[in-house]
């Protein structure tokens, strides 16, 4: 057995981020848009997943290259904020 650092863990904000930013991009594309359960997300999650979709259609039609690096962004500000202010709420569709 090997001694070697332990793997890092996940934040929340940064598994957050890696969801909305996988969904996001799918949504985006046309290949796919579900409920947020089916998407294995929160409905906060979810909340954020649509604002960042409507930002880079809105950002698409108006001709703006690297809308990646806008997504992600704008998934990452959503995420913090979200995850700031308390994360999943009492019920289960947080």
């Amino acid at each position: 057995m090997a001694d070697g650092p332990s793997p890092k863990a996940t934040s929340d904000v940064d598994l957050c981020v890696s969801i909305v930013g996988h969904w996001s991009r799918e949504v985006l594309d046309g290949r796919g848009y579900g409920d947020y359960q089916s998407m294995g997300m929160s409905g906060g999650q979810y909340d954020i997943l649509r604002e960042v979709v409507d930002s880079a259609r809105t950002a698409r039609r108006k001709g703006a290259g690297n809308i990646d690096v806008l997504m992600e962004r704008q998934a990452r500000e959503g995420c913090a904020a979200w995850y700031r202010s308390g994360g999943p709420g009492e019920g289960p569709w947080r």
